[in-house]
Parts: structure tokens; C-alpha cells; sequence
């Protein structure tokens, strides 16, 4: 029998420690391989952390951050604090320190967990604006020697001196469904972010839904791999929670824009969990290698690339193939899916995820059309996130799919996706008047989603409510479908429509400059940097052609009238996106009003 009655995620942990033991639950990268921890340890460092953290008189509500990237002492830290019936403060490890201060401060944070030398000087520099933060603990070793400095090494040498083990199991016993858990601050698109209270039962209740019908192809000898932040609500419940219920061993990816290839397929993960870019970006680069393959693999790629496309509904129903079509099939595989499969790390591959925003068709079917499962899902951080997927029983490309069990979801005589169920959050931290506005009188979330539903229940996203452009001849138009068809072109990387109260639509884009390198070289165009490519009249003509070539299918009001070249790709750190890697519109908006009002002047295209 379970030692701790399941209502909370740091209970479900201590009974699948002592179930699994000395199996490994989490494996990192250290000397140029990775190397398991077992349940048994991670659960003796959560334990001597939480005494740590009870040592220094942490109470039940208390807030304690954790500002990091991905790795295993996240874990530690998160159930520590979650199992002491304390409240975590996640922060994107990729914050700069004015948007740390703002999350510690606002949050009432008393203590700090940071992972590097660079987190800790992010966080002293915010230090005086955060009346309420005690203590830093870092993860990695540092020169510095401040009592309200403590190495991670430390904390957990004192934590296993505490004299007092028994408050572990009451603190743990005493937590309540309808505690919270966290706040997780929103990306701030529009202006301060929000600290989303979400519950245990939030967390507990979405991982059960996740895994009513994923749980039977799914097995506890499954590893997963770990790149999206676990800041991230998508990450945190559906890469770590849901794998923690599950019994599977989770590998932490080094470092996600350096590394992830090579980690993928080191560990070659059973499941995935992804947002949109990854997937684009893996298309993007199997298909750049394939135009650089001699004519005869070229000729081989595009002859499989048929039978991929033929086989996409046969993935997405689960019909098995049969006769000829059978036979050409495993051919094909044979000769080619399986080997791309294999050099990306994807041969093991059960299934995938993508959430966070809206993955292209072309995309999906891509991957779907090799046999890979990814199964395109929907949320939002004040939903814990997930409220809809596509199932293992059908795939619809284009859809995020049908509801959740136990959740409620609707669309509004605006058009706009509401939300009711248990994981909906308990609303904003001191921010009454925010969570008013987002609930209607009938109790149902307000996503700011558009969406339709259709009649076997799966729900498609057509934008967003804030970024719908509203044209000077009154035209409401969703940037969103315009934008992720134009960044299926293996020359454009990132895109931003405009053409809110203007007579026609512009576009603001970054090329994929390795790609339009490559193009330059093979056809005699001379550049040095950047800002050559994006002046030259071939370039600009090649993402002319690409454009249009994408925007067939859009009505006339929808085309990209003008566009301007960009020199730079858009970053969190160079502010146009957020640590979800969402467009900032009104950021972009600003920063290059010129090159905006440039495409408008003297113009009456409409």
C-alpha cells in the first residue's frame, strides 16, 4: 500500500521512490556522458533540502524562487519546497535581473535557489528591490563567501544534520488539494507579468487528465528528454510531472540552442516534449542536407517524400498500410526514414508533444508521414496548461484536438476558446481585479484564444484577440496563420505581420540566414555580412517569390503587400520575445517603427 496518500505531486514522488528505489529517475550530462541518478538519491537530496529550507524557518505559504535552467537540482529544489507545503516562484533562467526583481519582489520571495555564478549577480544586483529575499542557494560553487550566500553543497550537508525528520512526512500529510503550489508568471506580452496561482490538485488533476489516454503507450522504462524550461507550465506537468506519475527516467538536455541535437541522440528519448520551433527547425535542417545530397539521394528523398505524404492518414487514423502501397512503404523506410530517424535521435521515438503555440501542417505531416507520432495539444499557464490534444486513436492536422476529461470547453458568440475544469487556475497573486476580468459570469476562463470546434469535438486555434490587426478598411485579419505559413519557407526565420489600421498588410522579416548564405554562394551573389544579403536585389527577390508562393491560398485582403528585411534574429535578449519565445508585437512595434512606416509611405495598395 502507498506509504502517502496521492493529493499532491511531492507525495505521488515519495511513493514512486520507494517504489522504484534504486532504478534511475533522472540522468545528466557530466565528464562527456550521462550518468543516471536513482529515485533513492534524488529523494535523499529532496529531503536533506527541505530540512535545509525548515533549518532557516521556512513556514507553510512561504515563497521560495527557483531561477535556473534545466537540471536535476530543479527537481530537488521544486519538491523540496512543494513537500514543506511552501509556494515556488520559477524564474525563466534566461531573465535578465530587472525581470528577476520584478517576479521576487512581487512574488514576496524569502528565498532564492539560482544555478550559476551569472543567476546569483542577476539576483544581487535586483537584491536591494527585494526587501523580503533572505538567502541565495546556488547549484554550482562560487568564490563568494556572504552568509546569505549558501552553496547548494552546503545546504544539503546541514539539511541532513536537522534533528527534527519527522516535519518532512506532517508538513507533506498537512498539504491540502487546494493549496497553492506556485505561481508562474506570464510572459508579459502586454505589459508585468502575473503570477499564476496554480493548486496541487491544479497540477495533480492535469497530469491525470494528460494520462487518461496516454498512459497505456507510455511504460515506466520510457526515457524522456528535457529541454523545454521547466519555468515553462507545459514542461513543468507534462515533461516532469507526468513522467514522475509514470515511472519514467527523464535526461536533462545540456543546452538547448548548442546541444540538443547531439543530446537527442545520445539518449535517443522514447518522448518528447516540444514547442513549434523545434520541430520547424528539425524540417528545416533535413531538408537543407537534402539539397546539398547529390542529384541521385536528392531524386531517392523526393521519391520517399510521396509515400510520406500518401501515408499521413494512415499515421493519423492508425490504419495499417496494405498491398503495394505496404511494400513501396517499407522500402522506403528502409532505405530512407529510418536512417533520417536514426541520425536525428527520433529511431526510438514513441510519441511527441507540441504545445506552447501553433505548429504548421506541413510541419506535422512531415513528421507524421515518417510513421513519428507528434500529437499537437493546447493551453495556457492559467490552465496548468493542457486543455486539449489530438489522441492516440486520430490525428487531425491543424487541430490541437478535443477536450480533456473533465474539462469544459466552449466557444463565445465572439468567437473566443472559454475554459472550465479542474485545472483552471485560482487566479493572479494580489491581482484581484485581473482575475475578475478573465473569468465570465458563468465561471469559465476567457483564454483571449479564437478557436472553432468542430463536430467530432476537436478544437482548431484561428489567433488571438490582442494580435488580430484590424485594417483601415475595417478588415479583422489573424496574423498568426499568416505568419506560420511564411516561416515554412526554408529561407524566412522569423516573421511579423503588420497592418493594424493601415489600407494593406506589411511584413517585418528575418531571414534564415545560413539557408540564404548557402543560396548566395551557389548563385554568384557577393556579400561580408548580414546587412549586404538583406540590400541585395537578388536576396530581396528570392523572399519575394517565397511569399507569394505561401500566401496562395490567403485571400486578396490577407496578402503581404510590402516587407522589410531584417539583419538580426529576434531573441529574448534582444527583447523582441518572450522566455516562450512569443512574439513581443508591441515591443517589434517600437523598435522598428521606421522600417515599418517606410513600407507605408506613399502607399495605397489595398
Amino acid at each position: 500500500m502507498a506509504r502517502f496518500k496521492e493529493t499532491s505531486m511531492p507525495a505521488i514522488f515519495q511513493n514512486q521512490a520507494e517504489k522504484y528505489g534504486d532504478r534511475a529517475c533522472v540522468a545528466y550530462k557530466k565528464d562527456g556522458k550521462y550518468v543516471d541518478i536513482s529515485w533513492n538519491d534524488m529523494n535523499d537530496m529532496i529531503r536533506n533540502t527541505a530540512h535545509y529550507l525548515l533549518s532557516k524557518g521556512v513556514k507553510k505559504g512561504d515563497k521560495v524562487a527557483i531561477f535556473s535552467e534545466n537540471r536535476y537540482e530543479w527537481w530537488i529544489a521544486d519538491l523540496a519546497i512543494l513537500s514543506i507545503g511552501a509556494i515556488d516562484i520559477p524564474i525563466y533562467a534566461t531573465n535578465s535581473s530587472d525581470e528577476a526583481q520584478f517576479i521576487l519582489a512581487d512574488s514576496d520571495s524569502v528565498i532564492c535557489f539560482v544555478s550559476t555564478a551569472d543567476h546569483l549577480d542577476r539576483v544581487m544586483k535586483a537584491w536591494k528591490k527585494t526587501p523580503k529575499l533572505k538567502e541565495v542557494i546556488v547549484f554550482n560553487p562560487v568564490d563568494i563567501k556572504k552568509k546569505e550566500i549558501v552553496p547548494m553543497e552546503k545546504a544539503l550537508a546541514t539539511g541532513a544534520k536537522y534533528n527534527k525528520k519527522g516535519d518532512f512526512d506532517k508538513r507533506l500529510i498537512a498539504i491540502k488539494p487546494d493549496d497553492v503550489a506556485t505561481f508562474i508568471y506570464t510572459s508579459g506580452t502586454t505589459g508585468n507579468p502575473k503570477g499564476v496561482m496554480l493548486t496541487h490538485n491544479n497540477f495533480l488533476s492535469n497530469v491525470k487528465q494528460c494520462l487518461d489516454d496516454f498512459k497505456d503507450i507510455m511504460s515506466d522504462t520510457d526515457s524522456l528528454l528535457s529541454f523545454l524550461p521547466l519555468s515553462h507550465s507545459l514542461e513543468r506537468t507534462v515533461g516532469y510531472y507526468v513522467a514522475i506519475y509514470r515511472g519514467c527516467r527523464v535526461a536533462f538536455v545540456v543546452d538547448v540552442s548548442k546541444t540538443l541535437q547531439q543530446n537527442m541522440v545520445e539518449i535517443r528519448p522514447e518522448l518528447m516534449i516540444s514547442v513549434p520551433r523545434i520541430y520547424e527547425k528539425l524540417h528545416a535542417g533535413i531538408l537543407s542536407k537534402v539539397m546539398d545530397a547529390p542529384p541521385l539521394k536528392r531524386a531517392l528523398f523526393n521519391w520517399a517524400s510521396r509515400l510520406a505524404q500518401k501515408n499521413v492518414p494512415y499515421n493519423c487514423k492508425n490504419i495499417p498500410r496494405t498491398g503495394l502501397f505496404a511494400m513501396q512503404y517499407n522500402l522506403a523506410d528502409k532505405l530512407i526514414f529510418s536512417k533520417l530517424k536514426q541520425a536525428v535521435g527520433l529511431d526510438r521515438l514513441k510519441f511527441a508533444i507540441s504545445g506552447g503555440g501553433p505548429l504548421a501542417v506541413s510541419d506535422l505531416e512531415f513528421f507524421l508521414g515518417m510513421d513519428l507520432k507528434i500529437y499537437e495539444g493546447f493551453g495556457l499557464t492559467e490552465t496548468t496548461p493542457v486543455t486539449n490534444v489530438n489522441r492516440p486513436k486520430e490525428i487531425k492536422p491543424g487541430t490541437v484536438g478535443p477536450a480533456l476529461k473533465d474539462t469544459i470547453v466552449k466557444i463565445s458568440d465572439e468567437g473566443e476558446i472559454l475554459i472550465k475544469g479542474p485545472q483552471v487556475m485560482k487566479g493572479y497573486y494580489n491581482n484581484p481585479k485581473a482575475t475578475k476580468e478573465v473569468f465570465d459570469k458563468n465561471g469559465f476562463f476567457k483564454t483571449g484564444d479564437i478557436g472553432v470546434i468542430d463536430e467530432d469535438g476537436y478544437l482548431a486555434i484561428t489567433g488571438r484577440i490582442k494580435d488580430i490587426i484590424v485594417t483601415s478598411g475595417g478588415k479583422n485579419i489573424s496574423p498568426q496563420n499568416i505568419e506560420n505559413s511564411l516561416k515554412t519557407s526554408l529561407y524566412i526565420e522569423q516573421v511579423a505581420v503588420i497592418g493594424d489600421n493601415r489600407k494593406y498588410l506589411s511584413a517585418l522579416v528575418v531571414p534564415a540566414f545560413p539557408e540564404v548564405e548557402k543560396w548566395a554562394k551557389k548563385n554568384g551573389v557577393a556579400f561580408s555580412s548580414h546587412a549586404d544579403l538583406i540590400t541585395n536585389d537578388k536576396v530581396i527577390a528570392l523572399i519575394d517569390a517565397e511569399i507569394k508562393a505561401n500566401m496562395k491560398s490567403f485571400a486578396r485582403v490577407e496578402q503581404i503587400r510590402k516587407f522589410s528585411l531584417l539583419d538580426a534574429e529576434w531573441s529574448q535578449e534582444t527583447g523582441e520575445l518572450t522566455p516562450s519565445l512569443k512574439v513581443k508585437r508591441r515591443i517589434i512595434n517600437d523598435k522598428y517603427a521606421k522600417e515599418i512606416e517606410a513600407m507605408y509611405v506613399g502607399g495605397d495598395e489595398g
